[in-house]
């Protein structure tokens, strides 16, 4: 039997859709359903690798998880990953298609679209019941014809629609209001009810502009979820994670928030590890003296290795690194690491070139259009501890090749205080997080703390269980399975 659908829309970005998904993804397979999250086309710098070496976009990769399935390109066939303000990498069916810039993109939008439709219709075959997530907003009409994300996929697949305000952000009444006016009267009558997301205070307060947006749009209200105190791997670098800072913390990490950064849920784990404060710093005025320094992924690395020495940042942490402060460098943040990074096919530069690294790791790094996807499970000695249990996975462009071994077929390299991975994930495990945090008390001369070692795992089945929780308080549950019963 194919799968019944539901759709979750929102009035703009990131007004909370992908985490109200991963929440009813939770609720729906609480309550016995076959459930799996699917979104057309997602644009974020944040993905994953697949257990066929296949990369898909990091939402869905946590939707899943709610869903206690394992993710597949089926639940996002289409990938973006912006290169530069104007273009992207295309991943299609998680392999890249290429580099394009927005128009030749949308040129091409009809074979995106059958790729799209094609795959949710193999992922309907297996599910009981599929959880679509759109895109954006369904009121850019200029983006209307031969949409695929938003009204255009729920057309398609003859999907009810629940439609997502945020009120954090203002003027959630007009944003639902103004929406539905843009949408024609056939995408209108899919949108069956309406949520208001991100609410602070009292509710009481809302309740004549709820009867009064029931009342002029002729959709019921839902539900109003409050700022939920959750913590779940957010979508993309709109994340508040860039602004908070732990202040009871006794160990501080910097992690430069570079231009084009990419798998910042890289440091998820730390971020939830007691004790440690994970700063995310575009100012050099802000770095201070870190503890440790942290250079992440980016989907550029030569654009942002040019943006860390025009800011100032290049010399700043050398500086650190000469004072023996750890540098640790994550994927394109290790690369500019070493020696030179190399584009003589023009995977990143127009027309190809080189640029000169920061030269702290004995390498150079060389890019072709071969793109590395793998999961990763191994041992390191590292941080002054024995054989530590990592996982992961590698998603990259360019090969790194080391004068002194072949240290770059290594899980990691490390010559004095300067670390370096191509590992998304590398924090992930507790053994990895224990040595971190011993060494980094060791230098700094403190006692190492006993109670900060959690299981990840678990720690995010909690977090899942807590959102489900939340949502079946303030969303009308029963109305929503009746809406998904009904369908349209």
């Amino acid at each position: 039997m194919k799968a019944k659908p539901l759709m979750i829309q929102g009035t703009m970005s990131n007004v909370g859709k992908s985490l109200l998904t991963a929440g009813l993804c939770r609720i729906l397979w609480q309550d016995g359903y076959k459930v799996a999250p699917f979104k057309a086309q997602n644009m974020a710098l944040n993905s994953w690798v697949t257990e066929e070496g296949l990369e898909m976009g990091r939402a869905q990769v946590v939707q899943a998880a709610a869903c206690c399935i394992k993710p597949t390109v089926l639940m996002n066939p289409i990938l973006l990953k912006p290169t530069t303000d104007m273009g992207s990498q295309v991943i299609v069916k998680g392999e890249v298609y290429g580099n394009m810039e927005a128009g030749e993109y949308f040129a091409q939008k009809k074979l995106h679209r059958a790729v799209a439709f094609e795959a949710y219709e193999k992922l309907a075959e297996e599910y009981e019941i599929i959880l679509l997530e759109g895109a954006g907003s369904p009121a850019e009409i200029n983006l209307r014809k031969d949409d695929f994300v938003n009204m255009g996929l729920a057309e398609q697949v003859r999907t009810p629609v629940l439609l997502v305000g945020d009120i954090d952000r203002g003027g959630v009444f007009a944003q639902l209001y103004g929406t539905l006016l843009l949408l024609s009267e056939d995408e209108r009558d899919l949108v069956k009810g309406l949520i208001i997301n991100k609410f602070r205070g009292n509710r009481d307060l809302l309740q004549e502009g709820l009867s009064m947006i029931e009342e002029r749009s002729a959709k019921p209200v839902l539900g109003v979820v409050p700022m939920l105190d959750v913590d779940i791997e957010d979508e993309d670098s709109l994340s508040n994670r860039f602004t908070h800072k732990r202040q009871d913390a006794t160990l501080d990490i910097a992690v430069i928030r570079l231009p084009k950064i990419a798998n910042f849920t890289d440091f998820y784990a730390l971020e939830a590890t007691e004790g440690l404060s994970i700063r995310y710093i575009d100012d050099v005025q802000d770095l201070q003296k870190p503890d440790m320094l942290v250079i992440p992924g980016t989907k550029n690395t030569i654009s942002d290795l040019k943006w860390l020495r025009e800011s100032g940042m290049e010399a700043a942490i050398l500086q650190l690194a000469s004072k023996h402060t750890p540098v640790f460098g994550i994927c394109g943040g290790y690369q500019m690491l070493g020696k030179e990074v190399i584009d003589g096919e023009g995977v990143e530069l127009a027309g190809g070139g080189s640029i000169a690294g920061l030269g702290l790791l004995s390498m150079s790094t060389v890019f072709t259009r071969e793109k590395k996807r793998s999961l990763v499970t191994g041992t390191v000695s590292i941080f002054g501890s024995n054989q530590v249990y990592v996982e992961g996975y590698e998603i990259h462009m360019g090969h790194s090749q080391f004068s002194c071994s072949e240290a770059d077929k290594a899980l990691f390299i490390q010559q004095g205080n300067v670390y370096g991975t191509y590992l998304h994930g590398f924090f992930d495990t507790h053994e990895c997080r224990k040595a971190l945090i011993a060494m980094l008390c060791k230098n700094k001369g403190i006692p190492i703390p006993k109670s900060n070692f959690f299981d990840l795992k678990q720690y995010r089945e909690e977090q899942f269980n807590r959102l489900a929780v939340a949502l079946r308080r303030h969303l009308d549950m029963d109305f929503i399975y009746k809406i998904v019963a009904e369908g349209v």
